[in-house]
């Protein structure tokens, strides 16, 4: 079985997709015990230098991915943001890069780069279109919508955006429907009974649990750039510690823990 087709597989019951943004990160959440690895966009532009937001380069994006699809067995899906240009080619291109270096599925987002928010449906659906003939019939399709993410929609309209995005990035080839911004557990239930496609969503520390996400019929879950932002927020409580009282506390399990992680 290929890496995509496990990848595709682990969709048959709720995944709980971990990002990294480098290798230490991914493999530190394959030594976790995560069954696949997302990648974050963010973490990445962050670890180099860069703002979030289409700012890297496609070069760029795909040597980080694959130097974390190298580091792990287990398979990764690749955050290629908009893929690295507006139209279908230039989408196509950037899967066929992330799938030559490993990767077993991608997410694909609605927003445009450094222009108005969203793609238009049909817009969006030629793109996903493209992605699948670039990619094969294996490679995991997630298709991100940011109707509510980007608040580039009015309130009101928002249910109903999702709700007909779903319908034609389902008949384009998309395998998932990402819906970062959503987490109420009751527009959850309704949208994962009426979408042609599962629903992952975006988890917050303080939003709903796995088990209530699960419970409202949510697929997928995946924590964007959480993790990677924690590690800063550990980072200034070691330091601060350090500083104020001189001790160690905050990182006494580094000893522990890094050796299961630094093998390279």
């Amino acid at each position: 079985m290929s890496k995509a087709q496990q990848l595709r597989s682990l969709h048959d019951g709720l995944l709980v997709l971990p990002n990294a943004w480098d290798v230490a990160s991914a493999v530190a959440i394959a030594q976790a015990g995560a069954a696949a690895v997302g990648t974050t966009s963010a973490g990445i532009a962050w670890s180099l230098g860069s703002p979030d937001g289409h700012r890297l380069s496609r070069e760029e994006m795909v040597e980080a991915i694959a130097r974390i699809v190298a580091a792990v067995d287990i398979p990764v899906s690749a955050d290629i943001e908009n893929g690295y240009g507006e139209s279908p080619a230039d989408v196509a291109e950037t899967v066929r890069q992330v799938v030559a270096v490993g990767a077993a599925g991608i997410n694909l987002e609605d927003s445009r780069s450094f222009k108005e928010p969203l793609h238009t449906p049909e817009e969006q659906a030629a793109r996903l279109q493209a992605a699948r003939e670039a990619g094969g019939r294996d490679l995991v399709i997630n298709a991100r919508t940011d109707v509510y993410f980007s608040r580039a929609v009015e309130p009101g309209a928002r249910a109903g955006e999702v709700r007909a995005r779903a319908k034609i990035y389902a008949e384009a080839g998309a395998d998932c429907l990402f819906v970062p911004g959503l987490l109420d557990l009751d527009e959850l239930r309704s949208l994962s009974a009426e979408s042609p496609l599962p629903i992952n969503v975006m988890a917050d520390p303080g939003g709903p649990d796995v088990r209530r996400l699960a419970d409202a019929g949510v697929r997928r879950i995946s924590l964007g750039a959480a993790l990677h932002l924690a590690t800063y927020a550990a980072t200034h409580r070691a330091v601060t510690t350090l500083l104020r009282d001189g001790t160690y506390e905050e990182f006494a399990d580094a000893s522990e823990v890094a050796p299961k992680i630094v093998k390279f």
